[in-house]
């Protein structure tokens, strides 16, 4: 039975988790992965997968296209929803202290087997100790997971869908903007070859969104690179469904990564 009482700032976190890692066409109570989550929050999944369409209400980038889920978005959704924006690496690190509190686990197993989505371990991350190594570890796994729900797992250059082979590319590199590292608005979901060249200024999004490849690669001749990256040129990207790139970091990337 549904309790009639108001949600937790742990059940809220819970649900937010879930908001930004499940795609919008999946936050239904047949998901297994609601279904599982409602468990831990004590909640039925059909209530859950309420709160979740409650919470698309407060995405610019779902209601700009006449997706305007439910209406009953509480003022304790608005207000994290505000919270998350300011502060996205905090946000993980609250998420993930939520779990722990909900479903606590010496090992972290327990919360293992709720994750539906199956990805490669995330090695690259950097740090003094310990803890930071943690931290940091579980933000970028929260900011992948983020970033290619928004796309649907699919490389919006390219349109790759196989995940092991799409990577959540940070716009602002990672060691620029420390503030924006898991803003999935700073993120877009690339296939490992087009992260590659994008982070080396090879290619870049104009204001238009479309793809622009450099002026010294348009004469390549290797029959791969014509065929992989610059037949790409000119061409628009595929745009998320949630957290839509910022121009502000696109516009960054052109002027101090992309090679012109």
């Amino acid at each position: 039975m549904q309790r009639r009482i108001g949600w937790s700032r742990n059940e809220l976190l819970i649900a937010f988790k879930l908001y930004c890692e499940i795609p919008f066409g999946r936050l239904h109570s047949r998901n297994p992965e609601i279904i599982s989550y409602a468990g831990l929050v004590g909640r039925t999944p059909s209530a859950l997968a309420m709160k979740l369409t409650n919470i698309a209400s407060l995405d610019p980038l779902i209601t700009s296209t006449g997706r305007k889920g439910l209406t009953g978005a509480s003022a304790a959704d608005k207000v994290m929803w505000n919270q998350m924006q300011a502060d996205w690496e905090g946000f993980a690190a609250d998420i993930e202290h939520a779990e722990m509190v909900l479903h606590p686990s010496s090992d972290g197993t327990d919360m293992k087997t709720l994750r539906s989505i199956a990805e490669p371990a995330i090695t690259d991350f950097t740090g003094r100790d310990r803890l930071i190594q943690t931290t940091a570890r579980v933000g970028q796994d929260f900011f992948r997971r983020t970033v290619l729900s928004s796309y649907n797992a699919t490389c919006c250059i390219s349109g790759l869908k196989v995940p092991k082979l799409l990577v959540a590319s940070h716009i602002v590199p990672w060691r620029f903007d420390p503030k924006n590292r898991l803003n999935p608005q700073n993120g877009l979901c690339l296939s490992t070859l087009h992260d590659r060249v994008f982070d080396l200024g090879i290619i870049t999004i104009d204001e238009a969104m479309n793809v622009r490849l450099s002026k010294r690669y348009t004469s390549h001749k290797d029959t791969f690179f014509v065929n992989a990256v610059c037949a790409f040129n000119g061409k628009p990207i595929r745009f998320p469904e949630k957290f839509g790139p910022s121009q502000e970091f696109l516009e960054y990337h052109r002027s101090h990564v992309f090679e012109g």
